[in-house]
C-alpha cells in the first residue's frame, strides 16, 4: 500500500499537518467549524470521527484528504464508502480518562482484522504511549509489518507540566517527542507526532525525525472559528520555519 497521493509532498518534505476534531467529536457544527479552519488555514489533512453523516458533510466543506478515526474496524468500511480518504486506528486520549487502555497485542490485531477489511486504503496507527518506550517501538515495527502506512505517536494526556510558557509546552510535548524519535529510527514510514503540540513543539517534532504532526485539542477545543484559523497557521507558519532551517543548515 502507498501512501494518499495529496500527503506524499507533505511527509516528503516533513511539514505534513493533520488537524483533530475527536475521535468522540460527533457534534456536526464542532466538526464543521474544525474542518473550515483547518482548510482556510493551510493544513494538509483532517481527521474525523468515522461516522459516514460527518464524512459527508466534510466533503462539502473541503478538497483536503479526510482521515477518519476509530477502534472499530467496521466503522472504517461505511466511512470510506461515505467518502473518507484514509484511515486512523487510534487517537486513543479521549479513552483514558475512560479507564480505557490499549495494549500492543489489541492494536496489533486490530490492524490486521483493519487491512484483512480494508487493503487499499492508507492506514495510520497510533502507538499507544502507556507501553513503555522500547515496547512502543517494537509494536511500531509490528504494524508495518502488518500493513501500517504511517505510525502515530501520542502521550500528551500523560504529561503533567510543571512550568508554565514555553518550557511547559516543551514538558507537555516531552512523552510524544520522544516517542517520534525512537520509532523513526525504527521504521521506514512516516512517523505522524501527536497529541500535546503546541506551534512551539511542532519543529522539535520535526526535528526528533517525525514528517508531521496532528493537532487537536489546541484547536477543537476554540470556540471561536477565526481563533482556530490563526491556530493552524501558526502551526503552519512554524513547520515552514523549521523546513527552511534544515535547508539553510
Amino acid at each position: 500500500m502507498s501512501l494518499h497521493p495529496q500527503l506524499v509532498k507533505a511527509f516528503a518534505q516533513k511539514n505534513a499537518l493533520k488537524v483533530i476534531s475527536g475521535l468522540n467529536n460527533f457534534d456536526s457544527q464542532s466538526v464543521a467549524a474544525v474542518v473550515k479552519a483547518a482548510t482556510a488555514g493551510g493544513a494538509t489533512f483532517v481527521d474525523l470521527a468515522a461516522d459516514p453523516d460527518l464524512v459527508r458533510m466534510a466533503r462539502q466543506l473541503t478538497d483536503l484528504p479526510i482521515c477518519v478515526s476509530a477502534v472499530e474496524p467496521q466503522l472504517f468500511v461505511e466511512a470510506i464508502a461515505a467518502g473518507a480518504d484514509l484511515i486512523e486506528i487510534g487517537n486513543f486520549d479521549s479513552f483514558y480518562a475512560q479507564g480505557r487502555r490499549f495494549e500492543a497485542a489489541e492494536v496489533l490485531q486490530l490492524t490486521k482484522e483493519t487491512r484483512s477489511l480494508l487493503r487499499d486504503v492508507t492506514l495510520s496507527v497510533t502507538v499507544p504511549h502507556i507501553l513503555e518506550l522500547d515496547r512502543q517501538v517494537q509494536l511500531a515495527e509490528e504494524l508495518v509489518a502488518a500493513g501500517a502506512d504511517i505510525i502515530q505517536t501520542e502521550g500528551g494526556t500523560s504529561s503533567s507540566p510543571q512550568h508554565p510558557g514555553t518550557l511547559g509546552l516543551i514538558e507537555k510535548a516531552a512523552p510524544t517527542l520522544a516517542a517520534a524519535y525512537s520509532i523513526s529510527q525504527a521504521v521506514d514510514v512516516p512517523v505522524l507526532c501527536a497529541s500535546g503540540l503546541s506551534n512551539v513543539t511542532a519543529p522539535m517534532a520535526i526535528a526528533a525525525g517525525a514528517s508531521g504532526v496532528g493537532v487537536g485539542s489546541a484547536i477543537n477545543q476554540l470556540d471561536n472559528e477565526v481563533a482556530m484559523v490563526a491556530v493552524v497557521r501558526g502551526l503552519v507558519d512554524a513547520l515552514a520555519t523549521a523546513k527552511t532551517n534544515r535547508v539553510l543548515s
